[in-house]
């Protein structure tokens, strides 16, 4: 690995970690949201209905989110960090930086997108 990636894989580590600690604080920020009891009147429970399902589907998000970012905390670990999974080239540094927890090249991610779509074709 040359000097200028493991720059790049150390400065994109340290944007994973911070990315990580912010997910973590949203998820304690939705508990709340999570536990409120419902009560109240038909608009009430509607009300409360809709928030919790908000909350439930942000949850989703961040978890998803989370579980990407320590996918690639451990593909640092590893030294396979930055590696398209797709084509096997190293991923451009723009994207890391843009998308830390990225496991796609900018190839690799239209590779998969036109097979997804041969493999939703073949379902229709």
């Amino acid at each position: 690995m040359t000097a200028d990636r493991k720059k790049l894989t150390e400065e994109c580590r340290r944007k994973l970690l911070r990315a990580r600690e912010e997910a973590m604080n949203g998820l304690h920020a939705l508990n709340p949201s999570l536990t409120t009891e419902m009560s109240g009147d038909e608009a009430d429970l509607a009300q409360a209905h809709i928030s919790q399902t908000q909350a439930l589907n942000q949850r989703d998000k961040l978890l998803t989110k989370l579980r990407e970012i320590d996918q690639a905390l451990a593909r640092v670990e590893t030294g396979s960090y930055g590696i398209c999974e797709e084509t096997s080239e190293p991923i451009e540094e723009k994207r890391l930086l843009a998308i830390p927890w990225t496991r796609l090249s900018l190839e690799g991610a239209e590779l998969r997108e036109r097979e997804q779509k041969r493999y939703d074709q073949k379902l229709a």
